[in-house]
């Protein structure tokens, strides 16, 4: 038995929040999308294997806050907080400008890079990344916010550079680690999901919320959002495509606000 699965076992007897099961359906998107884009199931593992290493040390990087058992502690504080914000907003790369004092007992997630919309740090829960939100990630990982940080085939060196970053702050950022291969890493997840907006909605069921209770701002598929990092936007596109069939899977398709939908 892994180190997370005891944890999570020891919550389930003790009535505090467990970890929601990944539906099948929502975990196999991740491979139909290997599929049609010509990417290896190895390179995730490979990926996923090495940050599982490299976090598998009693320090880290030189820091025992992100060591398994106390990364898990974080995990435990963010899906408190999680379950108790009266309003839950995820915001994807597509989103306005938001000014926090206009959503009244909000609390926010953000899908990577949209994190530089929100302009209070405070009300943020999390970002979920796989670390190409270029400089508003590093603001909110040295602000810290709480990163949930991905490792997939084509992100090995960028999580290892924004690690090391971090690493050399004052105060390095609550870290969770996320995954999309299909072995299991003692302190890692795969929530499911494939572009860091769709992620960051499985990631959300998987603490337990219902995606019932939470809103959305920003989801679109029918333009590159304005806080998407430096990409190809036909590939973005393409990747957004899967993002809506991810987000119907979900049962959540309604949260688009795609201009052939308004």
């Amino acid at each position: 038995m892994n180190l997370t699965i005891h944890i999570f076992l020891e919550q389930r007897r003790s009535g505090r929040f467990v970890f929601n099961p990944v539906a099948e359906d929502v975990r196999a998107l991740q491979e139909e999308v290997r599929s049609a884009f010509g990417w290896s199931l190895e390179a995730d593992e490979t990926s996923a294997r090495e940050m599982a290493q490299h976090f598998s040390e009693p320090e880290p990087f030189g820091h025992s806050a992100w060591s398994i058992a106390s990364r898990h502690l974080q995990l435990l504080r963010l899906q408190e907080r999680m379950h108790s914000a009266k309003r839950l907003i995820v915001v994807g790369a597509g989103s306005e400008s938001i000014v926090a004092h206009e959503f009244p007992d909000a609390l926010f997630v953000a899908a990577d890079g949209a994190v530089g919309a929100i302009d209070d740090q405070s009300r943020i829960l999390c970002v979920v990344s796989d670390g190409d939100g270029a400089e508003h990630l590093d603001i909110a990982a040295q602000s810290g916010v709480h990163i949930v940080l991905h490792a997939h085939g084509d992100n090995r060196d960028i999580w290892r550079e924004l690690v090391a970053t971090w690493s050399a702050f004052e105060q390095p950022p609550s870290l969770t680690l996320t995954h999309q291969s299909m072995t299991d890493y003692d302190g890692m997840f795969n929530p499911g999901g494939f572009t860091d907006g769709d992620r960051a909605l499985c990631f959300i069921q998987m603490m337990g919320r219902s995606l019932d209770s939470v809103e959305c701002i920003g989801f679109r598929t029918d333009s590159v959002g304005p806080w998407s990092g430096s990409t190809n936007p036909v590939r973005k596109l393409e990747k957004l495509a899967w993002m809506r069939e991810s987000m119907r899977r979900l049962g959540v398709e309604h949260y688009l606000i795609n201009s052939e939908g308004e």
